[in-house]
């Protein structure tokens, strides 16, 4: 079942924001993973993704026609591998201006500031969150971005807030705007 509890705007008005969405944006540390950082014997840096939020993107796609993005700040080959692994094409590493992007994802024409929503955590995301039309926050996201989102998840980063954000997303475009 679907918590609605973290919803900061009316049903509504979620509902209707829900439908349009063409693309999830989301971030990577502090929303797909813990915010732990695992180092290997060889320095390697290692990174742990919840297997929940992996179908959350799968059914998204699948059930809703709704394609994920990543954005991170970060160049990491662990993240490279986990999007070719959910077969995530709108793969935006190491980007510093968030906003920017957006901007120009929306300049190529492909989706509207209107279509896309995005989930993130922290300061650097509130460029985009300004932007997209249904913003998310992981439960422990910090507080001053908890209180700009669209919706708090009902668990924190890493272990399932990209789903519980995309299981609403779904079950909201299920229901009538009346």
């Amino acid at each position: 079942m679907v918590d609605l509890k973290g919803l900061n705007i009316p049903l509504a008005e979620a509902i209707k924001r829900a439908k349009r969405i063409k693309l999830l944006i989301t971030d990577v540390d502090g929303v797909l993973t813990d915010t732990g950082v695992y180092f290997g014997p060889e320095g390697e840096v290692m990174k742990r993704f919840s297997i929940r939020d992996g179908m959350g993107v799968e059914r998204l796609r699948t059930e809703c026609g709704v394609d994920t993005g990543i954005m991170t700040g970060e160049n990491s080959p662990a993240v490279q591998k986990r999007a070719e692994k959910l077969k995530i094409v709108h793969y935006f590493p190491g980007i510093k201006d968030k906003r920017s992007l957006f901007g120009e994802i929306v300049s190529k024409g492909e989706f509207a500031a209107d279509e896309i929503a995005f989930i993130g955590d922290d300061y650097n995301d509130t460029g985009i969150i300004d932007e997209a039309v249904f913003t998310a926050s992981p439960a422990d996201g910090m507080p001053y971005i908890r209180s700009l989102v669209d919706y708090v998840c009902s668990v924190n980063a890493g272990y399932g807030a990209y789903r519980d954000f995309a299981e609403l997303i779904i079950y909201l475009r299920g229901l009538s705007e009346e």
